[in-house]
């Protein structure tokens, strides 16, 4: 097994647990937020999905640059469903898998990705762990959602 395998494993495993989180979320809730000025639970599932399509393009640009030449699908697209979200997102889901497949040991390495715009550079095999660590933190954030909502949580510690 290689780098880039171990990347999209833990990618896919990380995806994997926050699947079941968001289809755990009763359809009657993905509104819920603890405060006015929180994300909704669909807004923070949104946020994650257009995430990844965002960072994905930061990730061939070679940094935040890259965002201003992109026509972002989630503009036009409206949230409805946990499984409607899924379905939309994946072949963008698929194209980034596909581009980590592509990736040299070299490149994660030594290429560099910018976002001096938001404070750091980072190396390309950091940035990748930073993306899967984003859904992370964003699933752990819908597990307390669900907690304060008294909304039964999955077991994701399999």
């Amino acid at each position: 097994m290689n780098t880039n395998d171990l990347i999209i494993i833990h990618f896919e495993e990380v995806r994997r647990r926050s699947r079941k989180v968001w289809k755990a979320i009763p359809e009657e809730m993905l509104q819920w937020r603890p405060d006015e000025n929180a994300l909704s639970c669909a807004e923070m599932i949104r946020h994650v999905l257009e995430g990844e399509f965002l960072y994905h393009h930061v990730l061939i640009g070679r940094g935040s640059n890259a965002l201003k030449n992109i026509s972002n699908p989630f503009d036009t697209k409206k949230f409805t469903t946990v499984d409607d979200e899924l379905e939309f997102t994946k072949t963008y889901r698929k194209e980034f898998i596909n581009y980590i497949k592509t990736i040299s040991a070299d490149d994660l390495e030594n290429l560099e990705i910018d976002r001096s715009d938001v404070g750091y550079k980072r190396k390309l095999g950091d940035m990748l762990l930073r993306i899967a660590y984003h859904e992370s933190v964003h699933t752990g954030q819908l597990l307390n959602y669900m907690r304060t909502m008294g909304v039964n949580r999955p077991m994701i510690w399999d």
